[in-house]
């Protein structure tokens, strides 16, 4: 996914890929600004293009079932849920839950509440036949059949059908906070889960604390040859690139991190930046916001020669015949990445992942 080892990385390759999906593609309604100075210039302000969502049916930001927030503080309601047989339970143990992979769509493996592991227990949301949905942090039981095993999102996302994949994620990244986040930050007190796990309560001090998802930016850059700008990181093997990405900062809008980012890594100064679409990645809890932007002034690249090994421009020529003869290698379909850059390239790309 990133050029910057910091960011939780989305161009693992998968185990599987899967059908390709439909690209709706918006193109940027901004024009292109004009040239900015050298990239050692200071940046300038930074102009946001709002053209709706270019990308839609992300992998991780498919869902089915509602969330149901207005129940979490309904005990009763929660109660009776828990115990009626036709509730579904989805238990996950350090970012990984039970699948059947034996056909094409792998589908999750639910146990009845009644078969489900101690550990802390969240509400995942009630479908349109009223059918109630519940993740409990805990351990897994053995597989019951040879097609069912521990999978990672980042496996089985592409896979499942958009209910499997909303409730996977919405479970993994409790479960994952509930793993971490075990003490107040104030007074260092054990917590208490709330709000149907959708929160923690210090019982000391009172407190209430909030799943922590942290807001990263991931961005395509063109130029005005309409080339785009793919990075290798330090720490990636060779052949492997992705676009840009980092987390934004504190006191820092995500249009302003995209151009520090950019400048940082590769020197380029970018200008009006164009909002695409976000997909949840929690792997353990970021929230990947994703744009266009357009390089201004020099399109000569500097690596910081730090987090960056190398980068360089692409003309969708030059993608085409790197991906396809496997010079390169572009991040899974699991990624907004991966869907940023064939949003720009205009369709799907050969080669493997």
């Amino acid at each position: 996914m990133s050029a910057a080892p910091s960011v939780p990385d989305d161009a693992r390759p998968t185990v599987a890929e899967p059908a390709p999906t439909r690209l709706i593609v918006t193109e940027p309604t901004h024009a292109r600004t004009a040239p900015a100075g050298p990239a050692s210039a200071g940046p300038g302000p930074t102009r946001t293009a709002l053209a709706g969502p270019a990308l839609t049916d992300l992998t991780l930001a498919r869902a089915e079932v509602d969330r149901s927030s207005h129940l979490r503080t309904d005990q009763a309601w929660l109660d009776a849920a828990w115990a009626a047989p036709s509730t579904k339970v989805l238990v996950v143990e350090r970012g990984r839950v039970l699948c059947d992979m034996g056909t094409e769509l792998a589908r999750l493996v639910f146990v009845s509440a009644d078969r489900a592991p101690d550990g802390v227990r969240f509400l995942l949301g009630v479908d349109a036949e009223n059918l109630a949905y519940f993740g409990v942090a805990g351990p897994l039981s053995d597989p019951s059949r040879p097609t069912v095993r521990p999978v990672p999102l980042r496996e089985a996302g592409p896979l499942l059908s958009d209910r499997d994949a909303g409730l996977m994620t919405h479970a993994v990244a409790l479960g994952n906070w509930h793993e971490t986040f075990t003490h107040c930050p104030r007074c260092g007190s054990p917590t208490d889960p709330t709000l149907s796990g959708h929160a923690r309560r210090c019982p000391v001090d009172g407190s209430e604390h909030f799943p922590r998802v942290d807001p990263a930016m991931i961005v395509l850059v063109t130029e005005g040859r309409d080339r785009c700008l793919l990075a290798r990181n330090a720490l990636w093997p060779e052949r492997r690139v992705s676009i840009l990405a980092g987390f934004v900062e504190a006191g820092e809008s995500a249009e302003q991190a995209v151009a520090r980012e950019v400048r940082e890594e590769t020197s380029i100064a970018v200008g009006s930046v164009t909002y695409l679409g976000s997909q949840p990645w929690p792997m353990p809890q970021s929230l990947m916001l994703g744009f266009r932007a357009e390089a201004t002034g020099t399109t000569e690249i500097i690596v910081d020669a730090d987090e960056i090994a190398e980068a360089h421009w692409y003309s969708r020529d030059d993608l085409h015949r790197a991906v396809e003869s496997g010079g390169l290698l572009l991040p899974p379909p699991v990624s907004i990445a991966h869907r940023i850059i064939e949003s720009w390239y205009g369709g799907p790309l050969p080669g493997s992942w």
